[in-house]
């Protein structure tokens, strides 16, 4: 809800206690959408022309209801229900359903909110809240008075047709909203009463000094003094411009906060022909924000932001009178900050938006209804980015407290407290409408949000984090790297606060990525580095990280153990041999993994020193390793193997020997005995050897001998029945020539050995 004043009789005391407008309602989509222009007025940019039309309501004869029965209409996008006696006030219910332009169904009755304050002494009428209804051409109304008082005289329903145009450059949003644009409506002009200036109105506009003194002269006791408010020279003979009312006024305050792009009232096309008069401005500066929000829904697309914002300007000046269109400044829903009042986004301006606190602040409108829904945070980032810039201007703390002097008597809706004119009241720097008078706005949820925008205004930034080194990696508490890194970090804060990053290495600044990029690469120098990221507010405040140890080395790791290969007990098959490759790393630094990288593809960690494989039968493997540290230092190397089969008949027998045929064992038979001292011997050439057996619940042992040597008793019993079983292996550090020999033992009850070959690796 908005707190505006009227355009006419501007004496002190109409300024403190200025009347209360309408809430926007936003209903459908539809009306002329625009571009706009930037924030300097560029070439190509200009007014958009507004029409207002108007019909008056039938009155019963009790005159407690009134209506207005379905009628053709020229296109309309905004409507709102006015009646004469601005002090009035309307206490039965108005509902409006329009017909859309472009499908010709009739919308659902739509409630307007009626509480629009107290009026002020030369408004020329006072309504409801304006509602944004979508392009339409037909309208229908009804107000229900029987449970109120008599209903105020002069009741009509003031339609408003922001117009189509095309206007440049609109200011980039902080963020973009998912949206679908909606095509301009097809529309049928039909005849419609248009609004001509009242007896009032014209009365009005010849107001003269004396006027002014009178106004002033009534000004309450405990209200600001008339130097509180300056204005600038009026101009009578032409339109104020933007660019000339920036130039009038007090000089503007440099700001301890970046300002933020904002579209300018020629970027929403405003027609400065309908506000001619010039300015006012807080001779004081600004103490306070008053966050509001226009009400309604949020199903606008932000294409149609501009046209919302000339329908609310039109209502306000046209409709209601009012010398200009009451907040300092509107947000959407995507985040884009629109100029509002005319006389210098940079400078104290004087309002009309918070009933009895205009004189000590500005106020900021969010387009949409933020009573049932949490508002995004583009909005709450945008807010905040015009509220630390205006208060930055004049050293307030966004986060702090502030004491305004109230010009007229009222009550809060959030913090149920009531005062008088003159009282001096305590308020947030960044507060809400509903803290200084009794409404709702700016919604529950927008209300709610409000410590969040305070934060996000005063700084610093929060949540910064280093969250990598590229190119580098991390043991303990030490991050590794060659030399060439890249910083990523992220924060919580939304990106269009923050001002710079920066990286700082050993203290000193080295990368300043361009605009708020979360990453830069950065050269260190051989050794051991403190590396942070410092982040700085809009406001000029720091955030800097903890500082991270990096440390810089080339050393590649070594093998102080080379790759070797073994044979491995296991089921032996001839495509898959079991084998061990053992092998050992270290780094002067640290040793980050071992990468098996042929035949197969592994990774070992830093501590692991040996894995069990198989290798193919008759085929000659080079097994490949690398070693790599922290900082992306390698070392390869490598071992080649053959696993050879060697079948029973390749073997040297005594004593007596049976074949066996099966597809279980290898090459399909194998040898078997029960004869004590029965042997077989293999002969080869190579540094490593397994014995393969078949096992069972009654097999016996061998005897091994190698050159010549008794190495192992071998007891080939087993509770499970096994083929091609590796059940014995020698590994000798060199390929050399050597013998295997087996003795059947003849195991007491269970003698019978059966041998499935030997396998050596070459």
């Amino acid at each position: 809800m908005s707190l505006l004043r009227s355009r006419r009789g501007w004496g002190i005391g109409a300024v403190v206690a200025a009347g209360v407008s309408g809430v926007l309602i936003v209903q459908g989509v539809g009306g002329g959408g625009a571009d706009s222009a930037a924030d300097d007025g560029k070439p190509g940019s200009g007014p958009i022309a507004s029409e207002e039309y108007a019909a008056a309501l039938k009155v019963d004869a009790d005159g407690d209801s009134a209506t207005l029965a379905k009628r053709d209409t020229k296109p309309f996008s905004m409507l709102g229900v006015t009646w004469s006696d601005p002090k009035a006030s309307m206490a039965g219910k108005v509902e409006v359903r329009t017909r859309d332009a472009g499908t010709d169904n009739w919308s659902s009755w739509l409630e307007l909110g009626t509480d629009s304050g107290p009026g002020e002494e030369g408004a020329t009428r006072a309504g409801t809240e304006p509602a944004w209804v979508g392009a339409s051409d037909g309208v229908e109304v009804r107000v229900d008075g029987k449970e109120a008082a008599e209903l105020p005289a002069g009741l009509r329903v003031d339609m408003i047709d922001p117009g189509t145009g095309s206007v440049s450059d609109l200011e980039p949003a902080a963020f973009v909203a998912d949206e679908t644009a909606t095509p301009d409506a097809t529309v049928s002009p039909e005849v419609t009463e248009s609004v001509s200036p009242t007896a009032t109105d014209a009365a009005s506009s010849s107001a003269t000094p004396t006027d002014a003194a009178s106004s002033s002269s009534a000004t309450p006791t405990g209200s600001p003094s008339a130097s509180t408010v300056t204005s600038a020279p009026a101009t009578t003979s032409a339109p104020a411009s933007p660019s000339a009312s920036a130039s009038s006024g007090p000089a503007a305050p440099t700001s301890s906060a970046a300002k933020p792009p904002i579209t300018s009232r020629a970027g929403w096309g405003a027609d400065e022909n309908l506000s001619p008069e010039s300015p006012d401005y807080l001779a004081n500066g600004i103490k306070a924000v008053a966050v509001h929000h226009s009400a309604g829904t949020n199903e606008y697309t932000c294409d149609e932001s501009a046209s919302i914002i000339r329908g609310i300007y039109t209502y306000h000046v046209k409709t209601n009178g009012w010398k200009d269109i009451g907040y300092n400044f509107l947000v959407d829903k995507c985040g884009t900050i629109f100029e509002g009042r005319k006389g210098g986004v940079d400078k104290a301006v004087l309002g009309a938006h918070t009933y009895g606190f205009n004189t000590q602040t500005t106020g900021v409108s969010v387009l949409g209804d933020y009573s049932k829904v949490a508002p995004p945070t583009a909005v709450l980032t945008s807010v905040a980015r015009v509220a630390a810039w205006k208060l930055g201007q004049y050293g307030i703390d966004p986060t702090g407290t502030t004491t305004l002097t109230a010009g007229a008597g009222g009550t809060s809706e959030y913090n149920t407290r009531t005062w008088k004119t003159g009282d001096q009241l305590s308020f947030p720097t960044i507060f809400g409408h509903g803290d200084s008078y009794a409404t709702e706005c700016p919604g529950v949820n927008l209300h709610a949000a409000l410590p969040t925008i305070r934060t996000y205004a005063a700084g610093p930034v929060t949540g910064l984090a280093v969250k990598s080194v590229t190119g580098a990696g991390t043991s303990g508490t030490r991050t590794y790297t060659k030399s060439a890194a890249t910083i990523s970090w992220a924060a919580t804060t939304p990106a269009a606060l923050i001002a710079k990053y920066e990286v700082l290495v050993d203290g000193k600044v080295v990368a300043a990525p361009a605009g708020t990029a979360t990453s830069a690469p950065v050269t260190l120098a051989l050794g051991t580095h403190a590396v942070a990221v410092r982040a700085v507010h809009i406001s000029g405040k720091t955030t800097t990280t903890p500082a991270a140890t990096v440390v810089a080395e080339t050393t590649p790791p070594t093998f102080t153990t080379a790759p070797n290969l073994a044979l491995a007990t296991g089921t032996v098959n001839t495509t898959a041999v079991p084998v061990t490759l053992k092998w050992k790393a270290t780094d002067t630094a640290a040793l980050k993994e071992v990468r098996l990288t042929a035949p197969v593809a592994k990774t070992y960690g830093p501590t692991v020193t040996s894995a069990a494989l198989t290798a193919k039968s008759g085929a000659a493997t080079t097994w490949s390793m690398t070693a790599y540290d922290q900082a992306g230092n390698t070392r390869a190397a490598s071992v080649a193997g053959t696993p050879v089969i060697l079948q029973e008949t390749s073997a040297t027998r005594t004593g007596t020997w049976t074949t066996k045929s099966s597809t279980s064992y290898l090459g399909g038979k194998s040898y078997s005995s029960t004869a004590k001292n029965a042997s077989l011997t293999w002969t080869f050439t190579g540094r490593s050897a397994a014995l393969a057996v078949s096992r069972a619940a009654t097999s016996g042992q061998v005897n091994v001998f190698v050159d010549g040597v008794k190495a192992a008793t071998v007891d080939l019993k087993s509770a499970t029945t096994k083929y091609r079983d590796a059940i014995w292996t020698k590994t000798w550090s060199a390929s050399a020539k050597h013998t295997v020999k087996i003795v059947v033992v003849g195991t007491t009850g269970r003698p019978a050995v059966t041998t499935d070959g030997l396998v050596y690796l070459k």
